[in-house]
């Protein structure tokens, strides 16, 4: 590892902690999970099997295409990469991070701070996802030499936007849309006055990430959007998804809503109660076939984050099924396109490894 990998603020320190330990993992060599057990096999090749069709599909701009695509698309396939264990500076997948990196920074506006903000009504969906994947990579990517051979042409100014200058501007963009909104959630434009529990689940987990990283992120912010998913929960925990009232046994929502208080650090809240028990009573009941992997994914960092016993329990059942449903590519299916469906579902696996300071409980 090179000098100024190691320049990282004191405020970074703690994001390497789990990070730092597996520098020197080699190829297919997952250590063991930090919670002393040991990697299923079946986890290790099903993941390594859909890493290697991330790979083929990558671009050579470093984005994925083909069903959805922009920077959200990007960020999950560089979280499922940053999530295998593999140094992020020199493991064999060092190329697919900094591409998809790049890839990112270049959809940022540089007025507003928003990823993807020619995306139109889908833009916040990105910037949240596009935030996350830009908060889990500060401080264990090495950006100081990010830009270099990037192909930038003369005038092109971004080769000075590193990785947490970047992560600044983008919750300075998240928070300037919260502040224009009458819920303090979000909705698919940052000007929008109307919020949604996914969209906004996404932003938040992007603000709560950075924040972690150690970006200022202003407690008015995060405690409007708590509010805001009270606001939604209702006692049973079920949690609608726009508007005012229209609750339903949505699974990816009673996750998000879950994911969001637990990572807030609001697991005394009435509303987490409910809705993790809503989840842990449960388990044995499938994601809704639409966006199926979407529901994978939260439900297992949901699960993860609110009652590890429930998790290991419903994370059998999720091995299983991967493992029945990944194609002879090693890509997944799920109605979101496969770049997208192959990034959640090895994400939803991802809690095995613990590696992404946003996996750690």
């Amino acid at each position: 590892m090179s000098d100024s990998t190691l320049r990282f603020k004191v405020v970074r320190v703690f994001v390497l902690s789990g990070l730092l330990s597996v520098s020197a993992v080699t190829h297919a060599q997952y250590p063991t999970a930090q919670m002393g057990e040991a990697v299923p096999r079946d986890v290790r090749e099903v993941y390594e099997k859909g890493l290697q069709f991330l790979v083929e599909t990558q671009s050579d701009e470093g984005d994925w295409r083909g069903g959805q695509s922009g920077p959200a698309v990007t960020g999950l396939a560089v979280l499922a990469f940053l999530a295998s264990g593999e140094d992020p500076n020199f493991g064999i997948y060092s190329g697919n991070i900094r591409r998809g990196l790049l890839s990112i920074l270049r959809s940022q506006d540089a007025a507003t701070g928003i990823y993807g903000g020619s995306m139109g009504h889908t833009s916040m969906y990105h910037h949240g996802f596009a935030m996350l994947a830009i908060a889990e990579s500060y401080g264990a990517v090495d950006d100081s030499d990010l830009w270099r051979g990037s192909g930038q042409s003369s005038g092109e100014v971004r080769s000075e936007l590193t990785l947490g200058r970047s992560l600044e501007l983008a919750v300075r963009g998240a928070v300037t849309s919260q502040k224009k909104n009458r819920f303090g959630g979000w909705r698919y434009g940052p000007d929008a006055t109307d919020a949604d529990t996914s969209v906004s689940g996404a932003v938040m987990v992007g603000l709560l990430a950075a924040r972690n990283a150690g970006i200022e992120v202003p407690d008015e912010a995060i405690d409007r959007g708590v509010a805001y998913f009270k606001s939604m929960t209702s006692p049973s925990g079920q949690v609608a998804y726009a508007g005012v009232g229209g609750f339903d046994d949505s699974i990816p929502r009673i996750s998000i809503g879950t994911l969001v208080y637990a990572i807030a650090r609001r697991k005394d809240m009435a509303e987490f109660k409910a809705t993790l028990g809503s989840l842990t009573s449960r388990l044995e009941q499938p994601s809704s076939s639409s966006y199926l992997r979407y529901g994978q994914y939260y439900q297992a960092q949901a699960l993860f984050q609110g009652d590890v016993e429930a998790w290991k329990k419903w994370n059998e059942q999720l091995i299983r099924e991967l493992k029945a449903d990944q194609g002879v590519d090693g890509g997944f299916s799920g109605g979101l396109g496969n770049s997208v469906d192959t990034s959640l579902s090895l994400l939803a696996m991802a809690l095995n490894f613990r590696f992404l300071p946003i996996y750690e409980r």
